[in-house]
């Protein structure tokens, strides 16, 4: 059997922001054990938001955001050129599918397209090989998040 074909997209309405949720609540909130009230924020609303779906019948696998401007700078304290990385997850059926590389690109080329210079993220500790194997470097200190160690990493566009 062959693995599944998907598509990404930007979330172009709230269908597809509620199967962004949905696929943050499984993974962050189900798996992870992060709080509801600390996965959703604020920057939701601004946020762009991306969307991978199984092409063959619609089902989400995974969804990750970008902050530009101003909600970029408040979580990341780099200038208004670099944008912000977030909430990337990928649903347990669809990990090792490419799901999660094509989610960054995505996400990097709506950078590009608001003209930013650079993404900054903050990679939980265990993913930070996936991320350098996109062009991502490490910075400054290690630290706590939600209760889950995390690293900053930019790469420039």
């Amino acid at each position: 059997m062959s693995a599944p074909r998907y598509a990404v997209r930007v979330a172009e309405d709230l269908t597809d922001r509620e199967a962004c949720f949905a696929v943050r609540k499984e993974v962050f909130v189900g798996e992870q054990g992060v709080s509801e009230g600390l996965e959703y924020d604020a920057y939701d609303a601004g946020a762009v938001h991306v969307l991978a779906v199984r092409e063959e019948d619609g089902v989400p696998l995974g969804t990750g955001r970008l902050l530009f401007g101003e909600a970029a700078v408040a979580q990341t304290g780099a200038g208004l050129s670099v944008g912000c990385l977030g909430r990337l997850a990928v649903t347990g059926r669809a990990r090792g599918l490419g799901v999660g590389v094509a989610l960054v690109r995505a996400i990097e080329d709506a950078a590009r397209v608001r003209g930013l210079a650079a993404v900054d993220l903050h990679a939980q500790t265990h993913a930070l090989g996936f991320y350098a194997r996109l062009g991502y470097e490490a910075y400054g200190p290690e630290y706590l998040e939600a209760g889950i160690p995390h690293q900053g990493m930019r790469r420039s566009l």
